[in-house]
């Protein structure tokens, strides 16, 4: 069932809280923890590649993947390629942030797997992962018919939400859980640096409630250059 209000306008602000969400958490991690590598001796740089990927990918990317459809004025061919290519690319850059953590914690003698962030992120990639290779193979290639594309059309759109929504909620539970290591540690927690992560994470609740809102509303009558709202 769709809003019956237009799409377009919520694209707008979804884009404009994404930019302000990888802006805010660049600051974060080049301002006030040192930066990010792959390779150091300050381990923490190398964790600092896991919050900056997750976002970037899962969150944003695979955000504008899911707004593709109804914010780029090409036709259903191309959207469908957009769209596949977006989630695909999340999908990896997801899966190189989950390698910086685990990279992380073994570099460091830290345990892994121990958090509910964990457990929940470990659960997101994989669905992520399962609903990707789903759409490619009943979508695009070698496709189902179109009695299967057809029926398998909502449940895809509404598991796709699910997971993203999910994906959000993780996100939020990563900051909250850095955050509260961090205050353990001696951060002021009325401080800069407190202040930043928890806005930044609301924005990126913000922005995730705006692709769903995106995803939900209206689109102009089907043709080549739109499809129908779900």
């Amino acid at each position: 069932m769709a809003i019956a209000v237009k799409a377009l306008p919520f694209t707008f602000v979804a884009h404009v809280l994404g930019l302000a969400a990888l802006i805010m958490v660049l600051i974060w991690l080049l301002a006030f923890r040192g930066g990010m590598a792959f390779e150091s001796s300050d381990k923490s740089l190398i964790f600092n590649i896991h919050p900056f990927l997750m976002l970037l990918g899962l969150i944003v990317i695979g955000g504008e993947a899911i707004m593709s459809y109804k914010s780029l004025p090409l036709n259903k061919k191309s959207k469908k390629l957009a769209h596949g290519t977006l989630h695909v690319i999340a999908l990896a850059l997801g899966i190189v942030g989950i390698y910086a953590a685990f990279k992380y914690h073994n570099e460091s003698s830290i345990a892994n797997l121990y958090s509910l962030h964990s457990w929940i992120g470990i659960g997101v990639i994989c669905l992520y992962g399962i609903q990707w290779v789903f759409g490619f193979t009943v979508f695009f290639f070698p496709g189902g018919t179109t009695r299967i594309r057809s029926g398998a059309l909502p449940f895809h759109t509404l598991f796709g939400l699910f997971v993203y929504v999910l994906a959000v909620g993780t996100a939020c539970l990563g900051f909250l859980e850095k955050l509260t290591f961090l205050e353990s540690s001696g951060l002021a927690k009325y401080g800069n640096e407190a202040f930043l992560v928890n806005f930044t994470a609301i924005v990126t609740i913000l922005y995730g409630v705006f692709v769903v809102l995106t995803a939900l509303c209206q689109t102009p009558s089907e043709d080549d250059y739109s499809y129908a709202a779900i």
